[in-house]
Order: structure tokens, then C-alpha cells, then sequence
């Protein structure tokens, strides 16, 4: 008989089992398909690009953030981490993928650069105080949306442990009726799948990130190729700042 739910972890560990396991992109389970996503690193992938998010690049040109310490989550090949680390960010990195991670960790050695790479689900990191923090900054370039709805509520406490006072989320992720799904939160779990990531609106980002401050809500700017930053008009970039007064919640 299997009677073990006692806890909101195991109520999330439940939610994660009801999605078919090719399906899973968040756990550490998800690893192997990542590392497959990331094996070829001359795939004609857009985010391969060794350019930062246009809209990174924005925030700090405007001086709407500034150098302080930064959470890179779901870095990838580390594009952006490079980037806030050329600027003088103390930086961590976190991905699933250690093929990823490895990519990462070549462009930074060619670049000089100091960041600190951690391989694992950033959730049970943050929890285990393994990435340290507060941070000033926690950049997600394309990380929350492969999350399921459920664990939204894991990412909410990731910043509520994370986020410094003050400190702001920078958010990239699909954009409703450009790219990504659109079905109901419960049609997800009807399906056990995910449509290869969630769409969202401005509505629903406000709503999930309430706590937060709005500092910047748009669409991302399409960039040739040629241009010196990354950008694609199917995402929607979001920055939010933490009020200054709220508690770290780091326990």
C-alpha cells in the first residue's frame, strides 16, 4: 500500500510521476535528454549562439541592474554567464546537462572567465544552500518554461530563498501565440505531457510573479545574425524586482 504522502515535496514528486518520463525536462531524469539536445554543437540551434540575450544586455546598458552576485539557471552553453562575468558579476551557473555544462566550461576557459558551474536539478541545489546566494540577480533564459505547473511553486521558493532584497528575475520564455503550448494547466496532466514547453502570456507572468515588482514586460527583439546579441520575437522577456523590504527566506 502506498500511503506516503506527509510533506509539499512529496506532493511534487507525485505531480512530476504523472508526466510520461520523455516527457521530463526539469528533473534530474531530464539530464539525458539535454545532453542528447546538446551533443551536436554545430545543430543550426539559434540560442547556440556565443551572444547574450538582447534584452540582458538592455537591462544593463539602462543601468536597471547592476553588477552584484548572479544566478545564471538552466545556462546552457553559459552565453549569458559570460556575459554578466565580463561586466564584473560574481556568477554562478546551473544545468541539468553535463554535456551542456562542459560546453560551458570550454567557452569560459577561452575566455578567461571566473564562474563558478554546477551540475543538478537548481531546485534541491538552492534547498541544499549548495548555490549559495542572496543574489542580485537570477537570470532564466528559457528554463521556466519546461517547467510543469506544479512547479512553479518550486521556483517561487527558489527566489523567495534566493533573491536578495532588492535583487531583480530576469525572465525569457515562450510567448503565447508565437511558440510553446497553449492547453490549461490540467489538460498537462491529462496528457502527461508538456507540448515541448508552456506559452504564456503577460497576465499570467504578472499573476504567478505577484510578489515581484514589474520593471519590464515586452516582447524580445528579433536580432540578425549578424548583430552582437541574441533575440527572437516567439519570447517574452520579463524583469522584476524584489522589494527591497522582503525577507531573504533563506532557512
Amino acid at each position: 500500500m502506498d500511503r506516503n504522502i506527509r510533506s509539499v515535496d512529496d506532493v511534487l514528486s507525485l505531480l512530476d510521476g504523472l508526466f510520461a518520463p520523455g516527457a521530463d525536462r526539469w528533473t534530474a531524469g531530464g539530464a539525458d535528454w539535454w545532453d542528447g539536445f546538446y551533443a551536436d554543437r554545430s545543430k543550426p540551434v539559434p540560442f547556440f549562439v556565443a551572444k547574450p540575450d538582447e534584452n540582458l544586455v538592455s537591462y544593463l546598458d539602462r543601468g536597471l541592474i547592476a553588477p552584484g552576485r548572479a544566478l545564471d539557471l538552466g545556462c546552457g552553453p553559459g552565453r549569458n554567464a559570460l556575459h554578466l562575468a565580463s561586466l564584473g558579476f560574481e556568477v554562478d551557473a546551473v544545468d541539468l546537462s553535463p554535456t551542456a555544462l562542459g560546453w560551458a566550461r570550454d567557452r569560459a576557459r577561452e575566455a578567461g572567465a571566473d564562474i563558478r558551474f554546477h551540475h543538478g536539478d537548481a531546485f534541491a541545489l538552492a534547498a541544499s544552500g549548495a548555490l549559495g546566494g542572496p543574489y542580485d540577480l537570477v537570470y532564466d533564459s528559457g528554463c521556466f518554461h519546461h517547467l510543469p505547473p506544479h512547479r512553479r511553486i518550486s521556483y517561487l521558493a527558489l527566489l523567495e530563498r534566493s533573491l536578495a532584497p532588492g535583487g531583480h528575475l530576469g525572465l525569457t520564455c515562450f510567448a503565447a501565440g508565437a511558440m510553446g503550448s497553449e492547453l490549461s494547466d490540467a489538460e498537462h496532466y491529462r496528457r502527461g505531457a508538456l507540448g515541448g514547453g508552456l506559452a504564456y502570456d503577460p497576465e499570467s507572468l504578472r499573476r504567478i510573479f505577484s510578489g515581484l515588482e514589474e520593471r519590464e514586460l515586452r516582447r524580445m527583439r528579433d536580432e540578425p545574425r549578424e548583430a552582437p546579441h541574441f533575440g527572437e520575437a516567439f519570447l517574452w522577456t520579463a524583469l522584476f524586482r524584489r522589494p527591497a523590504d522582503a525577507p531573504t527566506g533563506r532557512r
